[in-house]
C-alpha cells in the first residue's frame, strides 16, 4: 500500500512539474511579446534599469539582483534572470 502511495505521489509531482514547465514557457512568450510591443511603441524603459546597470558595471550583481527583487517584486530566480538580461 505504501508503494502505491509513493508511486501516486511521484506521478503527481511529474504532472505538476510538466505543468510548471509549460507555464514558464508561456510566460517567456508573453514577456517576449511585451518586449516587442514596448519597442514598437517606443515606451520608456523602467527607470530602475539605469541603477541596476550601474551596479552591474561596479561588479555588484548580488546587490543588483536584490534591488531588482525589492523594486519589481521578483523571485530570486526571476531577479537573477532580469539582471542577466540587462548585462
Amino acid at each position: 500500500m505504501e508503494y502505491i502511495l509513493i508511486i501516486i505521489a511521484f506521478l503527481i509531482i511529474i504532472h505538476l512539474t510538466a505543468k510548471v514547465d509549460k507555464l514558464e514557457g508561456r510566460i517567456k512568450g508573453i514577456q517576449y511579446t511585451l518586449d516587442q510591443v514596448t519597442k514598437q511603441l517606443n515606451l520608456p524603459e523602467n527607470p530602475i534599469n539605469n541603477e541596476l546597470r550601474k551596479l552591474i558595471k561596479e561588479g555588484e550583481e548580488v546587490k543588483a539582483v536584490k534591488k531588482a527583487r525589492e523594486n519589481l517584486g521578483l523571485s530570486l530566480i526571476e531577479g537573477k534572470e532580469y539582471i542577466d538580461r540587462l548585462k
